[in-house]
């Protein structure tokens, strides 16, 4: 077993909805963490611990979640983290964690369809983060769309939705 250990949070948005849980409910419902499903399939050679933060869609996610975030992170003794988001405010996220936490590497990453769908994007999306994990030593990143990039550097396009 390699001697990297991950530790996922996860905090909602697009890859962790789910369909509802009632009948004839037509909203999507943020549900157990994609992470899960997903290193289920590829058993992963490395260890890891999966943390739910809130669960919430990232156009919800204020300050006071921010600040969670923040707290959950530093208290760990892990050096590693991959947190899964909602897109719309993943960059926000990424940039008040690369102003206040500089110790440790985070990598922030999501879905713009969910996990749940035949043609999603999570998988990749993990994946990419999971690479980038074995190879940066510190600082906060944002893995979408296949490539990694700092989370001060990164933009997102609005009309392809497409990071970069």
């Amino acid at each position: 077993m390699s001697a990297l250990k991950i530790t996922f949070i996860q905090t909602g948005g697009t890859i962790d909805k789910d369909y509802p849980k009632t009948r004839n409910g037509w909203a999507f419902e943020i549900g157990d963490s994609a992470i899960q499903r997903i290193l289920e399939k590829i058993n992963p050679n490395f260890t890891y611990e999966i943390i739910t933060a809130f669960k919430k869609d990232s156009l919800e996610i204020d300050s006071s979640d921010r600040n969670h975030l923040l707290a959950l992170i530093q208290k760990q003794p892990s050096t590693i983290f991959i947190i899964t988001h909602g897109t719309d405010t993943l960059i926000k996220t990424g940039k008040f964690l690369e102003k206040n936490l500089n110790e440790k590497l985070v990598i922030l990453t999501g879905a713009l369809r969910p996990e749940r769908f035949t043609n999603s994007d999570a998988a990749l999306n993990i994946g990419t983060a999971i690479g980038a994990a074995n190879t940066l030593s510190k600082g906060i990143y944002i893995a979408m769309n296949g490539i990694i990039q700092t989370a001060n550097s990164a933009k997102r396009d609005k009309k392809t939705d497409c990071f970069y």
